[in-house]
């Protein structure tokens, strides 16, 4: 049997503006490769997300919340890949997508990557998770709801190699393959043999979270310091990609290919995507 999954991800605004600014970024803009980067990093995530997602299948006793943005209230937020509820526990699953090899470093708590003879340094998801632990589990006290959260770093690439020292017992406890994934959830499934919620409170608390998601809404535009006249304004042909349609006596008129759309569109002054 399949899971219940109360919330699907879904691509976020971020992304679709990201892709929107690149089409109406000039080919020279010097901000262009950055928001290439952050848009391929940013997609490589949602894969690495799915990826994960045929692993958990056939558990049919955990309710799935996916891609969900809380807070305490403090003007701060914690984003969670994946969080996955039964009675007896709940599992926070902090999802990566790096290739090449991979070092958890406990002296500088950062994770390297080594590839193609460079390296490139991340911040540690095992303090991003233990955060979203405590955060998580500040929520569940505030409305007394008794239960224990355990976490756990997803490396969603098969082919990574994973490495840290022989005294990070944290990591070595905390980070897997996503192949892996099922035989860590059954470890935890004995680990926790009392159930502390029922499955309705189970149920009812994967509704609460859903309805305290708060998406994120991000200015592309501040993001990447790029002012609204840097960009090309108008209406783009779908045939050439040039802005150049034009409304002529009810329809719409491309003057550089002499494409014409006679069905509505949007007018320029509607186009808000940012």
């Amino acid at each position: 049997m399949m899971p219940l999954i109360i919330k699907e991800r879904k691509i976020s605004n971020f992304i679709l503006s990201m892709n929107a600014l690149l089409r109406r970024l000039p080919l020279s803009h010097p901000k262009r490769g950055l928001i290439e980067s952050e848009l391929t990093k940013r997609k490589a995530g949602i894969r690495g997300e799915e990826a994960v997602d045929y692993f958990l299948k056939d558990l049919p006793e955990f309710i799935i919340v996916k891609d969900i943005r809380l807070s305490n209230g403090n003007g701060d937020f914690y984003q969670i890949d994946m969080l996955l509820l039964c009675p007896n526990f709940l599992l926070i699953l902090e999802i990566k997508n790096i290739s090449g090899t991979i070092y958890f470093d406990p002296a500088f708590n950062q994770l390297i990557q080594s590839k193609q003879e460079k390296e490139r340094g991340f911040l540690d998801p095992l303090i991003q998770a233990k955060r979203q632990q405590k955060e998580l589990s500040k929520w569940l006290a505030d409305r007394k709801i008794p239960t224990t959260i355990e976490y756990l770093v997803v490396i969603s690439n098969p082919s990574t190699i994973i490495k840290t020292s022989s005294y990070h017992k944290l990591a070595l406890e905390k980070v897997l393959h996503a192949s892996h994934l099922r035989e860590r959830i059954d470890k935890l499934k004995e680990k926790y043999p009392e159930e502390k919620l029922t499955d309705r409170e189970i149920r009812k608390l994967s509704r609460a979270i859903t309805n305290k998601h708060i998406p994120a809404n991000y200015n592309v535009l501040k993001c990447f310091d790029i002012d609204i006249n840097e960009i090309n304004a108008g209406i783009q042909c779908s045939a050439c990609s040039r802005f150049s349609m034009k409304r002529v006596r009810g329809t719409w008129k491309c003057s550089s290919c002499i494409l014409l759309i006679r069905k509505h569109i949007l007018e320029p002054s509607m186009i808000t995507f940012f």
